[in-house]
This record gives structure tokens, C-alpha cells and sequence, in this order.
């Protein structure tokens, strides 16, 4: 029988090597980018699922270098040289799906009120879920002191 104290130096353990790894997979990623320029995919690494898992390297957009990324869909096309139009429909439904369920997942959309413009409706959500993480409170209770300010502000 495993104590808590052997479980909680067994998932600090895990936790270390995994850190470990983070740093030494975004390191070679840094490696493998590098001469990358101008639009197109970046090299990425990740894991495998299961049991054992295994690094593996693919290819992706990096979102957080926007300049790196196709404007048009005609531009999308020529970078990955994707033309079949099958293909770049499954493309799009798999995006507007991960869309749709990170979405309807938010905690907090339920509160949002879709007059709002786009830019309240992001401010609202990283508001609520800050200050109920900050001091602990649930998010309906961070939305009642919260909510009553903005659609206030949104009335003027």
C-alpha cells in the first residue's frame, strides 16, 4: 500500500520530468525553427497519448507569430498545397467544431449577453474568471458583482 507521501513524491516526480521536458522540447523546437521565415508552418513537438508516450515532431500554424500566418484561403491553399476542396471543407468544419465546443465549454458564456460588442464580451469573460480565481469565489458569484457594472456601462 503507497502512503500520500510516497503518492505525493511520485506526482512531484512526474511533475518535474515533466517540466524537464517542456524545456528541453521547447528548446529544440527554438533549434528546428530557426531560418523559418515569412508565412507557413512551424515545426512542433509534442507526446504521444497513451501508456508510453512518444515525442513526436509535426507541423503547424503558430498562432502567436500572426505574421506567419495565411490572410486568405487562397493563400492558405498554396502554403500547405491543399486544393482539394473536400479536404479544406473538413479543415473548416474541424476549426468551427473547436470553435463551437470551446465556446459552449466557457463557464462564463452563459452570462454574456450577446448585444455586447465582441471586445466587452472578452473583457467580461477574463474579468469574471481573474477575480474568481484571485479570491476564490465561484464564477456566478464573481458575474453578480461584476455583471451589474457592465451592462450598465453598455446602457449609456
Amino acid at each position: 500500500m503507497t502512503t500520500s507521501t510516497e503518492q505525493a513524491e511520485k506526482v512531484a516526480e512526474k511533475e518535474a520530468l515533466n517540466k524537464a521536458r517542456a524545456v528541453e522540447m521547447e528548446a529544440e523546437e527554438k533549434k528546428l525553427n530557426e531560418g523559418r521565415i515569412g508565412k507557413g508552418t512551424r515545426a512542433f513537438l509534442g507526446m504521444t497519448r497513451g501508456r508510453n508516450p512518444q515525442k513526436i515532431q509535426y507541423e503547424a500554424y503558430d498562432e502567436s507569430q500572426p505574421d506567419t500566418l495565411p490572410k486568405t484561403l487562397s493563400e492558405f491553399m498554396e502554403l500547405t498545397k491543399v486544393s482539394d476542396e473536400p479536404t479544406i471543407v473538413s479543415y473548416l468544419l474541424d476549426g468551427f467544431n473547436s470553435a463551437a465546443y470551446t465556446a459552449a465549454s466557457d463557464p462564463v458564456a452563459e452570462f454574456v449577453e450577446a448585444t455586447w460588442p465582441e471586445d466587452v464580451q472578452k473583457q467580461f469573460r477574463i474579468v469574471v474568471r481573474n477575480y474568481s480565481n484571485a479570491t476564490g469565489v465561484s464564477i456566478e458569484d464573481a458575474v453578480a458583482l461584476i455583471k451589474p457594472g457592465i451592462v450598465k456601462s453598455q446602457a449609456k
